[in-house]
């Protein structure tokens, strides 16, 4: 979950690492470092870990660094092995201080090779597994292999997933990088030469930008990259396309990328509907790469993902079972993998994952394919390593989301789902052509309703304001308010600390209400008409025992507003659309509850924007 960054051929590779850096801090914030190749010969090092402000506090420290030098490496970690101090911190070096690496991910056998190196002499400055990478490469290096054969046969020995960056004072103007799962880009402008874990990294600076691909070795110098396998064959280059601007990656005059993304949401729901809809009412998914026949084949679908995107994908599996008449189900993509799942070709299995990089639904989708299934990725990244390794994808359009905490990118999500399930029911058969056409006028009305809800973004501020001081809250709902109400929960704790569970409102009473007491908060979602008298019943019933109550209803819905301590209103649409609306002002809920408790939405503790490492 770290963030690398790195240059070659730069006017002052310092200004572009600590430009990266900032960008990067989404990725990780525990430590943030940089090691530059000075002209003398030497690398200048500086780390610095102070949470989240260890980027500031190294540009603070790079005051008197070298100038001028075209060539260097960043990182901005979330510690894993070590804890979040100095030491720890990347770039690590090896005993001379020659060579210095970054690393994304987790070295699995690093114990057994710090082991071995230990007895050959090399003496360990930190807790971390990624200093055995650096005094692995100065091994190698020490037999005479060059940078690129030593960090390559360093890597053979290595097991896990990682991306790396490697430099050496003996090597100038050369940046070795490789991967294995976590996701790294090489990107080229001017005689210049850009590396990154994330595009958002160096949009500002090109579009012409190549994944490197597992196992693949990248060599880069300032007359550009050259590509190879661990054995040292050339392999031809994945070119990426981008259609991002550097604004939707900045602020833009917000308060922080929370709010910024927040109120981007009508946008990102409106991109990810253009274009999907043909002149005679039919969906048209371009991308998908299935075609009527293979749609209609599939007996069954499994959707695996985790976190916000599990919760996305809880509301897509409505839609598949409901349009499409297809046997869904919904995992978590961590469990996913080791449960021995009964798989064929019949199957279908959609990895869910903002980033298309988050390394869980990576696995499991390639745990899917080994097994016979059909894949298919559903991401907001093109050509992410998700989308490239499966059968079909889908892409969510939302633009970059800098915000740890996902916002715009889970309605993208929903909405992409549920033209996925329009698409299938099409191929099936399932619905007529007219209830398609009807059903596509209403996800088209959708972008403006959101903004409705955003409208009242001050009321919900209000509510937020009534609450503060509350430090138990269960999030409660029915059929497709059970995965908003645990993306409301979900929110809650990541952004504000406090205690938030979400629970489908019919398992009250199976163990839950226990925990009810006067000063417990229940935020109730009352959105799904056909089950809304069943809602109601358990609002009177967590009521009657001290609850305070916050209703989340249907605008035309007085009586559920009645029944709480708090109301919120959203327009009123069929249920299976309610989630967009709904879920939006749950996130201004939790962004308000944590403002109000002084802390920073962007960068919540303890978390990280793209799960990279298992």
């Amino acid at each position: 979950m770290c963030g690398i960054i790195g240059v070659v051929g730069a006017e002052d590779a310092l200004d572009v690492l600590l430009d990266g850096l900032a960008r990067l801090e989404y990725r990780g914030y525990d430590s943030a470092g940089v090691a530059i190749q000075c002209s003398d010969g030497t690398l200048w090092r500086s780390r610095a870990a102070e949470g989240t402000r260890s980027v500031a506090a190294l540009v603070a420290r790079c005051a008197d660094a070298p100038k001028g030098t075209s060539a260097g490496i960043g990182h901005t970690r979330w510690a894993t092995h070590g804890a979040p101090i100095e030491r720890n911190a990347h770039p690590q070096v090896d005993c001379a201080g020659d060579v210095a690496v970054i690393h994304n991910g987790i070295l699995e056998n690093h114990a057994q090779l710090a082991e071995r190196l230990r007895a050959a002499g090399h003496a360990y400055a930190s807790g971390t597994d990624t200093e055995v990478l650096a005094h692995l490469v100065e091994e190698h290096r020490g037999l005479g292999l060059s940078l690129a054969d030593a960090v390559a046969a360093s890597l053979r020995e290595v097991t896990g997933a990682f991306s790396v960056a490697v430099v050496d004072a003996n090597t100038p103007g050369t940046i070795v990088a490789a991967r294995r799962v976590s996701p790294l880009v090489v990107g080229r402008a001017q005689g210049v030469t850009y590396l990154a874990s994330d595009i958002p990294a160096i949009l500002d600076r090109t579009r012409d930008l190549l994944a490197v691909e597992d196992d693949q070795l990248a060599v880069l110098t300032a007359d550009g990259v050259e590509l190879r396998d661990l054995d040292g064959r050339p392999v031809e280059p994945t070119v990426l396309s981008v259609d991002w601007d550097v604004e939707t990656a900045e602020l833009g005059g917000h308060p922080d990328f929370m709010t910024k993304e927040v109120f981007e949401q009508p946008e990102a729901v409106r991109a990810t509907l253009a274009g999907r809809r043909a002149d005679d009412g039919r969906v048209v998914l371009d991308e998908l790469r299935f075609g009527d026949d293979e749609l209609a084949g599939f007996e069954r679908a499994v959707l695996v993902a985790c976190g916000s995107s599990f919760h996305a994908a809880a509301v897509g599996r409505h839609a598949i079972e409901r349009w499409a008449r297809l046997d869904c189900d919904v995992e978590i993509a961590s469990e996913f993998r080791y449960r021995g799942a009964v798989l064929d070709p019949r199957t279908l299995v959609i990895g869910v994952t903002q980033s298309g990089e988050t390394i869980d639904t990576l696995q499991a989708l390639r745990e899917a394919k080994r097994r016979g299934a059909r894949t298919m990725a559903v991401c907001n990244v093109v050509g992410a390593s998700l989308a490239r390794e499966a059968d079909a994808a889908l892409y969510t359009r939302a633009g970059p989301e800098i915000g740890v905490a996902s916002t715009k990118t889970v309605l993208a999500t929903i909405t992409v789902l549920e033209l996925l399930a329009l698409r299938l029911a099409q191929a099936r058969g399932t619905l007529t052509p007219d209830e398609v056409t009807s059903t596509l006028d209403a996800l088209g009305a959708l972008p403006d309703r959101v903004a409705e809800v955003l409208k009242e973004a001050e009321h919900v501020q209000e509510v937020a304001s009534g609450l503060h001081g509350a430090r138990d809250f269960f999030f409660i709902g029915r059929h497709v308010g059970y995965p908003v109400a645990l993306e409301g929960a979900l929110k809650l704790k990541e952004l504000s600390y406090l205690h938030a569970e979400g629970y489908p409102a019919g398992e009250l009473k199976h163990g839950p209400i226990a925990l009810i007491e006067p000063g417990t908060v229940v935020v109730a979602v009352v959105c799904d008409p056909d089950l809304r008298e069943k809602v109601l019943s358990n609002i009177a019933e967590v009521k009657a025992r001290g609850a305070s109550v916050v209703v989340l209803h249907r605008a035309d819905d007085d009586e559920a507003a009645a029944l709480g301590d708090w109301a919120i209103a959203v327009p009123a649409a069929d249920s299976m659309l309610t989630p967009t609306l709904a879920i939006v002002p749950l996130q201004l809920l939790a962004y308000h509850l944590a403002r109000l408790r002084g802390l920073d939405v962007d960068r919540p503790r303890n978390l990280a924007k793209t799960v990279t490492v298992e």
